[in-house]
């Protein structure tokens, strides 16, 4: 019996309720003005995502996929595809089995044969006898990142910088300084910097990436070289290079690896020259699920109590930097869907999500957030997104955004989730106002997690033991400290992961809040009703091995577990 053909992507999509019958006539509309494949116009148009795109077409194509994200790579079969061939060819070398001749490989497209057919050549002539190729699927993106990441890359900034900084004419540094801000940008990316800082100093320039949360310098330039380079940044983020007395913001989207990351760029004027940040908005790694957040079984247990609240407003609260956006965005991408209409006022957007609709506050437009909502009201929303509660008017608006049916979530500047009530008295909002219409508070911070490859297991001290809580009559627990290797640029972390403490409003809290009762009051309740504080959930990610007492204390004072004890 002959096995059935393939359907064709767009019909495989369908039948899969990945899309629809409307999304794959635009897309096809816009393919052939493009000219591009389908699945890559499908992602592109953000209906689809490349991960979705993958195991659809494995699962019509009969192919097995594979997430290069979390794949193993043989360094023998690197070395058997150069990387040259690999990124013309967009495949991945995974590993060789020798014994049986057997080359596994990831590939954009399974079935390319002139592509197999020259890979087996290539293999044939440097191994000495012909082999037999493994397809995996995996999405193009993906290839080229992982191509990056295993082969390692030379951007050769070294050399760039050696030429542009024996340069004297303006036009021979023009090309260079091109190139050097190319590298530095896309540099950045594959180093997971979430912000680039060019800071210059009396005598030279200083080059600084956040990496993990912290500052790290990769290089200092002479101070000629500033000026083409601020130029430069300045123009290719749109911004004014006749100004330089001013602050100003600009944003610019590059490819890198295949995909676009957009730089949100700031100026700001200082004593020895414009210093310029900009900030990296990698979309692949900026959009995550709430699965992908890491969050403890009792966070996630509280959170989707809150999210099931028909109307209400839920706050997060962090310092900047802690990871409030990227948390909000992976509660709308949770409850988002064709059957609500969600609408967001940010400032400025950060990143782009289908079917919601994002209004950017900015200059030009004349509206505050207060004004937003307002106008916003008006656009039949069933949920709405405020960026940041900063004043009076924006906090009473958004509580009355809740009063009138909607669900709202905001964040807000406060150090706990207990002390965004006082807060929100503080700026002017009633006790009568939040109360009945707060259905929660989310306070975040993020940890620096442990990499995985050097971490080193220890028997923690007496004092240790103290903070962790451990009973005097126990044996001390194991714990991990950082060593650091290359894979985590010998910091001995690699990546970070959130802390939460979660306050649920309920009746009796919203009768604390209406007679305005203290935060010790507020903070007893809590901790009758299983109230987590941040200290607590860091603690419990230390006892587990992903990150270290010494970080926990750079982010939470762990001094405050006495002030739990005499609230309790």
């Amino acid at each position: 019996m002959n096995a059935p053909l393939p359907k064709k992507l767009g019909e495989a999509l369908l039948d899969m309720g990945l899309l629809s019958s409307d999304q794959l006539r635009i897309a096809l509309l816009e393919q052939d003005k493009s000219g591009l494949p389908l699945g890559k116009q499908l992602v592109g148009l953000g209906f689809v995502s490349e991960t979705a795109l993958r195991d659809a077409l494995s699962e019509n194509l009969g192919h097995a996929s594979i997430d290069l994200t979390r794949a193993m790579i043989d360094p023998a079969a690197l070395a058997l595809l150069p990387q040259a061939t690999a990124q013309a060819l967009h495949v991945l070398p995974l590993c060789y089995d020798a014994p049986r001749r057997v080359f596994a490989l990831a590939a954009a497209d399974c079935h390319d044969l002139p592509m197999q057919d020259r890979i087996r050549e290539l293999l044939r002539v440097k191994l000495g006898a012909t082999v037999r190729l493994e397809m995996l699927l995996a999405s193009e993106s993906e290839i080229e990142a992982a191509i990056d990441r295993h082969y390692g890359y030379a951007l050769s900034i070294d050399d760039i910088v050696a030429t542009l900084e024996n340069q004297d004419s303006a036009s021979e540094q023009g090309q260079s300084v091109v190139r050097l801000i190319d590298s530095i940008l896309i540099d950045a990316v594959k180093e997971e910097a979430s912000d680039i800082h060019f800071e210059p100093e009396e005598n030279f320039l200083r080059i600084r990436y956040r990496q993990d949360g912290l500052l790290r310098q990769i290089r200092s330039l002479h101070k000629n070289c500033w000026p083409a380079l601020a130029v430069r940044l300045k123009v290719i983020s749109g911004m004014n290079i006749a100004e330089s007395r001013a602050p100003q913001d600009g944003r610019v989207t590059l490819s890198v690896s295949g995909r676009p990351v957009d730089f949100r760029a700031s100026c700001q004027p200082t004593l020895h020259g414009e210093n310029i940040v900009f900030r990296v908005l990698d979309r692949q790694k900026g959009i995550v699920t709430l699965a992908q957040l890491g969050l403890s079984e009792q966070a996630q247990a509280r959170l989707t109590q809150m999210l099931a609240r028909p109307e209400g407003v839920i706050l997060l609260t962090g310092p900047t930097g802690s990871g409030k956006t990227t948390s909000l965005y992976a509660i709308l991408n949770q409850i988002n869907s064709e059957r609500i209409n969600i609408m967001t006022l940010e400032d400025p957007v950060e990143y782009p999500l289908p079917l919601v609709r994002q209004t950017s506050m900015n200059e030009a437009l004349r509206m505050d957030f207060a004004g937003g909502i307002r106008a916003m009201l008006r656009q039949d929303p069933d949920v709405i997104l405020v960026g940041e509660i900063r004043d009076a008017d924006t906090a009473a608006m958004t509580f009355r955004a809740a009063m009138t049916g909607h669900r709202v979530f905001a964040t807000l500047h406060s150090n706990s989730a207990v002390g965004a009530i006082p807060r929100l008295f503080d700026i002017g909002v009633t006790p009568e106002i939040i109360a009945g219409n707060l259905i929660g508070v989310i306070a975040q911070r993020l940890l620096r997690r442990l990499c995985p490859r050097c971490k080193r297991a220890v028997t923690a001290t007496p004092d240790e033991c103290r903070l962790l809580g451990q009973p005097d009559d126990k044996p001390a627990p194991q714990i991990y400290q950082a060593v650091g290797c290359e894979q985590c640029r010998f910091t001995g972390f690699r990546g970070r992961l959130p802390i939460l403490e979660i306050l649920r409003v309920d009746n009796e809290a919203d009768e604390l809040i209406a007679r305005r009762a203290t935060q010790n009051e507020l903070l007893r309740h809590a901790r009758q009703r299983g109230f987590y504080a941040l200290a607590e959930d860091g603690l419990d990610k230390v006892r587990a091995g992903v990150t270290t007492l010494e970080e926990l204390s750079r982010v939470v004072d762990l001094s405050e577990r006495m002030f739990w004890r005499q609230a309790e």
